[in-house]
């Protein structure tokens, strides 16, 4: 790795920032490298692309398309991407360092038992659910890009040949065949069209199989002949499968995808739900937060705040003393103009995709107990910390519940402003929610009856004097 320099005795040390140690693996386009952070010690894996290669192969568009799905899909059961550098000459990946290896070692020594591979199939389909909702579809569901962590969890890997919604072709299907042979689905073979997600699910059905039996249910020395074999759904489920496994076997590798079963059936399999627990979790300071699965988890939320605040001496946010609610982190210029590309809020409630913001000059308490009252009414559950609110549905679907989260960032002594995200569920859901209740019930709070732009209120928060003239999108390449 030519931008790495070498401590004096010590390991290579990238960009300043990671100390390179041993190779993990590597393929045609990247090599992948354990590392640690400098400072905090956290173990991490770097992928190192050859920005060369990538160019004479043609996939930009396919290394950009990867990131955006791994930053779209941040979920307990998925490899996380902590952070995407580049050099002239490499890009490079840190991403999440996972201990245990690929579950395919583990199948290898034979057969899992029953309730171990219902664990690890019951995180898999979590996890196939959550990138779903999101639109995104792996394609290449197997064991050697499924990964076990420290604590045997299962961690989905390698978005590589992943697809997003946006791909689907007007006849409302995907055409690119790919996938591993000895998991791809029937209708890949056909060369058709299919159905993504319907293609995952088949995939995850071949997973258990192999993790149950300890051998693939669809294979020929024969390339031709196991294409066969899957095109007529020619598979026998071995005597120690259990009737209900069997029956749920039929349904996953299904040969027509219209009749294949759902993920929402799959959660309401009954081998399936056996000691299954719904996988709850908000993201706090770049970190998982699980939520417990209890009654009392409501009632318990609503107070978590201030034991959580105290816990958190680093947290960002300051309480002014006397009082008892805290003040919101406050914002520089170049951090309201970033909120916007175009440096303007374009209205008293901008929405962007699944983001909308406001300004207000009601007091954080005012804003906060505003947002509560909203919860109510739609019977939401509400979690609060400092100047932070999310919103969580109760409503189950093929998407999860709707979860919003809403901040509070302090513009002036009197001006702060409220930025809300949809952090999981339906889109249509959530557009529905700001339009019909939190538009609404927030308008009497939002400051004035004439737009407040990005760049007044930057101005108004720093003796920075802005460019007017400055382009709203301006690409910094690292290099």
């Amino acid at each position: 790795m030519a931008e790495s320099n070498k401590k004096k005795d010590g390991p290579a040390l990238l960009l300043g920032r990671y100390e390179v140690g041993k190779l993990l693996g590597h393929g045609t386009f990247a090599k992948v490298y354990y590392a640690r952070t400098v400072g905090s010690g956290e173990s991490v894996a770097i992928k190192v692309l050859d920005k060369e290669k990538i160019l004479k192969g043609g996939l930009i568009a396919h290394i950009k398309r990867e990131i955006s799905i791994l930053r779209r899909v941040r979920h307990p059961n998925i490899v996380r991407l902590h952070e995407v550098m580049a050099t002239k000459a490499k890009i490079y990946f840190v991403m999440e360092f996972v201990r245990g290896g690929e579950l395919f070692n583990r199948v290898a020594k034979g057969r899992l038992k029953e309730e171990t591979a219902r664990r690890y199939f019951q995180q898999l389909i979590s996890a196939v659910s959550f990138c779903h909702a999101r639109g995104v579809y792996h394609r290449d569901l197997k064991p050697e890009n499924l990964l076990l962590d420290e604590n045997g969890d299962l961690k989905v890997s390698d978005f590589g040949l992943s697809a997003v919604s946006d791909q689907i072709r007007q006849d409302g299907l995907f055409h690119t065949f790919c996938g591993t042979p000895a998991y791809v689905a029937p209708e890949v073979l056909a060369r058709k069209g299919y159905d993504a997600a319907k293609v995952d699910i088949w995939s995850c059905g071949v997973v258990l199989f192999v993790l149950m039996a300890g051998y693939l249910p669809f294979h020929d020395q024969n390339l031709m002949a196991m294409y066969r074999k899957i095109y007529k759904g020619e598979f026998r489920c071995p005597r120690w499968f259990s009737s209900d496994l069997t029956r749920l076997l039929t349904r996953l590798l299904d040969t027509n995808p219209e009749t294949r079963i759902t993920i929402p059936e799959i959660m309401e399999n009954r081998w399936f739900k056996k000691g299954f627990r719904h996988v709850r979790f908000y993201i706090e300071n770049d970190s998982f937060i699980h939520v417990p699965d209890s009654e009392e988890a409501g009632s318990a939320v609503q107070s978590e705040s201030e034991s959580e605040a105290e816990s958190e001496p680093s947290s960002p946010v300051r309480r002014p003393s006397g009082l008892g609610l805290p003040r919101p982190a406050s914002l520089n210029a170049f951090d309201i103009i970033s909120f916007s590309p175009g440096f303007d809020l374009s209205g008293l409630f901008e929405e962007t995709g699944e983001e909308a913001r406001f300004v207000s000059g009601e007091p954080v308490g005012k804003i906060i107990s505003k947002l509560e009252e909203i919860a109510k009414v739609v019977s939401f559950t509400v979690r609060k910390k400092d100047c932070r609110v999310s919103l969580e549905g109760s409503r189950e679907g093929e998407k999860g519940p709707l979860t919003i989260a809403a901040e509070i960032f302090e513009l002036t002594p009197s001006l702060v402003m409220v930025e809300v995200k949809k952090k999981a569920g339906d889109s249509g859901e959530y557009k529905e929610f700001c339009a019909r209740d939190l538009k609404p019930g927030l308008r009497n709070l939002m400051y004035g009856e004439s737009t407040v732009s990005v760049a007044t209120a930057a101005a108004i928060t720093t003796d920075v004097p802005l460019i007017a003239d400055v382009p709203p999108n301006i690409a910094s390449d690292t290099e």
